[in-house]
């Protein structure tokens, strides 16, 4: 069942902080509507600072802030914040290891018919590639809860990426296991391993149950945390399950399937197999069009899963 986007979550967590903690401060670039934070400018007008379209200046001015002890967080999207401002958070926010957090918000094919040029499959592989950057996908409303609550209480940089609508309940608001920079175990399994994050884990859940009725057990990861990634759990995956599968919101080159690969051929070589978006422009459409056109579905989790059991 749908419910809200995590974005939304996002911006009632820092209002709910907000008041008691000043030093919390919202910058927009032009994006406080699509970014879901008008509420916060609307009530916190002292503590927001609107750009314009300027994401590099967006960036350093957040690094500038906190340098002097503020705490910003920076809500642009994901197409934009990722590329345009990359050298401002390498140098600025990375390698200056100052206190900002970087929300991308529409991530992935969320902006569906805009195509290629507001679309971001290349974000995970741009962000994560910076040193000293961690990054992060939610998957629904509850985990994005706990992780920006988490994230409040540190001081280091961080990019998390959103969608644009609401999605899923991965889990329930009196069940939310979650660790910080741990996956979360959603299934148990020994056939095979399916990792996935964002908006592709309640994808991943449903297909795990379809496999179940046709008796083949997935361990189902929530991978929440690509960077760090938790090669604990890959590993321990790839040892007691000897086949993974991975999938994501997100191009194939330098996301989660390499991170997932490199880090089992190093400890654990196994059967592994990956689902995203093409090395190429994506179709336009709306989020769940452009999912099905890529097989980046439950359905499709099943016969991809099948056809790496198949394989060998």
């Amino acid at each position: 069942m749908a419910s809200i986007a995590n974005k939304q979550v996002i911006c009632e967590v820092l209002q709910e902080h907000a008041a008691s903690d000043r030093d919390i401060i919202v910058l927009c670039s032009d994006s406080r509507g699509s970014a879901s934070m008008t509420p916060f400018f609307e009530q916190f007008p002292e503590q927001s600072v609107e750009t314009g379209i300027a994401e590099q200046n967006l960036v350093s001015i957040a690094a500038g802030l906190a340098a002097c002890g503020k705490k910003p967080y920076v809500a642009s999207p994901a197409c934009f914040l990722s590329t345009r401002s990359m050298e401002q958070v390498k140098v600025d926010v990375a390698y200056s290891h100052t206190n900002v957090k970087l929300v991308g918000v529409s991530g992935g094919v969320s902006y569906g018919a805009l195509g290629m040029t507001h679309h971001s499959a290349q974000d995970i592989a741009t962000m994560g590639s910076i040193p000293g950057m961690r990054v992060y996908l939610p998957s629904d409303r509850h985990q994005t809860r706990k992780l920006m609550e988490a994230l409040l209480q540190d001081r280091e940089p961080a990019y998390i990426r959103t969608g644009r609508n609401a999605v899923e309940d991965v889990y329930t608001e009196d069940h939310v296991p979650f660790e910080m920079n741990k996956a979360t175990v959603l299934a148990e399994g020994t056939d095979l391993t399916i990792i996935a994050c964002g908006e592709m884990v309640a994808a991943a859940k449903r297909g795990a149950e379809l496999l179940a009725e046709q008796g083949i057990h997935a361990r189902v990861l929530d991978m929440y945390c690509v960077k760090p990634l938790d090669t604990e759990a890959v590993i321990r995956a790839a040892r007691e399950t000897g086949a993974i599968l991975t999938i994501e919101e997100h191009g194939p080159i330098g996301g989660l399937a390499g991170m997932v690969a490199q880090t089992a051929a190093a400890a654990c070589p196994v059967r592994i197999a990956s689902m995203s978006l093409p090395d190429a422009p994506c179709v336009a459409g709306k989020s769940k069009e452009i999912f099905a056109y890529y097989g980046l579905t439950a359905e499709g989790i099943v016969t991809r899963a099948r056809q790496l059991l198949e394989r060998f």
